[in-house]
């Protein structure tokens, strides 16, 4: 059995579930995340294969690097800024907001806090071009601007004054960036029992000047970091204090790895990556083989391999199993290869394919993090 890794948790997640004390009897809230190459996403691609699709995610892994590099600051409670690619992201949320609901799609940023959507009054040449309507905060009826006085915009490290109003500014490793004005606002998330649960008084932003690398089809950003005034740690003021909350949790960053919904691969310190590697491969019978991508260090005929070894992960205090799925990886019709990859002078990494087929739960109270295997496609 090759077994690996005792860390520290940072952030993020993929498969998503909350408890609500509204929907404590019959069910809880959630909200879907969509992959980019979903085809409930705007940008799939029905001409793409399966393997084009997976090379395409091998490079904005790579690329994705340049997020969690040792000069970058990790999501804090006073953080409004995150190194993010908005046009490379790999999922999408809905979400809607105001009074009534105005549904959004958004992109979902676990390395980010602040939630904002672009909204009206924005000219063409202050707000990047959007298919949807921009968010009208004159036809909902719980909007209310935050004053400069608030908890909410102190907890800002960019912002600036209009009159009382608190102005925020946000901007990202890429040059994108938002700026507009802080207020409140009633989300409403979709939920386990097909009824829609409100969520009153959530801090946003109202974005009437926004650039950057941003996609036409999404209509901002969903922050889910550990900040103050991410979603994930706002929904805390709406759970009861009987339920077990599993949302995402935070520490800060002293080695360790990053667990990341953005990357594909699962990115290790070079030698270590070798190590582990030459454990895996002693234990398999099979002939290894080339990448046909060039990126993966590990590859085997698909029909050769019959067994492969147990894998699983120690965290402090848990251990995490994972499924052959998980760590192998079909990169063409007959070949295999796995997911980890060596890096150098970066912060490791551990992808989205070893965390399919898991609920991972974030305690925000505790600052812990489980695993749960599941069936996803039964999601």
């Amino acid at each position: 059995m090759a077994t690996f890794l005792s860390c520290v948790f940072i952030l993020f997640f993929l498969c998503f579930y909350v408890v609500s004390p509204i929907e404590a009897q019959t069910g809880g809230f959630s909200v879907e995340l969509i992959h980019r190459d979903s085809p409930k996403s705007p940008f799939y691609n029905s001409s793409e294969t399966p393997y084009q699709r997976l090379r395409n995610a091998l490079t904005r892994s790579l690329n994705r690097l340049n997020h969690f590099n040792q000069n970058s600051s990790i999501s804090s409670s006073k953080a409004s800024q995150a190194d993010i690619i908005p046009n490379n992201a790999n999922y999408l949320i809905r979400i809607s907001i105001g009074t009534p609901p105005t549904e959004r799609l958004a992109v979902a940023d676990t390395g980010s806090d602040l939630i904002w959507t672009q909204c009206e009054p924005c000219p063409p040449s202050q707000c990047y071009m959007q298919d949807s309507p921009l968010f009208d905060p004159k036809m909902s009826s719980t909007y209310k601007s935050l004053p400069c006085s608030s908890s909410q915009c102190a907890s800002l490290n960019q912002k600036s004054c209009s009159g009382v109003n608190c102005q925020y500014s946000v901007s990202y490793g890429d040059g994108s960036f938002s700026n507009g004005n802080l207020a409140t606002e009633t989300v409403t998330l979709g939920s386990t029992t097909g009824q829609a649960v409100a969520l009153p008084g959530i801090t946003f932003g109202c974005g009437t000047n926004n650039g950057g690398l941003f996609n036409s089809k999404t209509t901002g950003i969903v922050g889910l970091g550990g900040g103050d005034i991410s979603l994930i740690s706002q929904m805390r003021t709406t759970i009861a204090g009987n339920q077990r909350l599993e949302v995402m949790s935070g520490s800060t960053p002293g080695g360790g790895i990053v667990i990341d919904s953005g990357t594909t691969l699962t990115l290790l310190p070079q030698g270590y990556n070798s190590k582990l590697l030459s454990v895996m491969s002693s234990m398999i019978e099979a002939q290894p083989v080339a990448d046909p991508t060039g990126s993966l260090e590990l590859c085997y005929s698909f029909n050769s391999l019959s067994q492969v070894p147990e894998v699983t992960i120690h965290f402090r205090g848990a251990d995490v199993k994972l499924s052959r799925s998980n760590f192998f990886v079909k990169v063409s019709e007959d070949i295999v290869c796995s997911v980890f990859k060596g890096i150098t002078n970066s912060v490791p990494i551990y992808g989205n394919i070893m965390q399919t087929n898991f609920l991972v739960g974030y305690d925000i109270e505790q600052q812990t993090v489980s695993f749960k295997p599941t069936d996803c496609t039964k999601q």
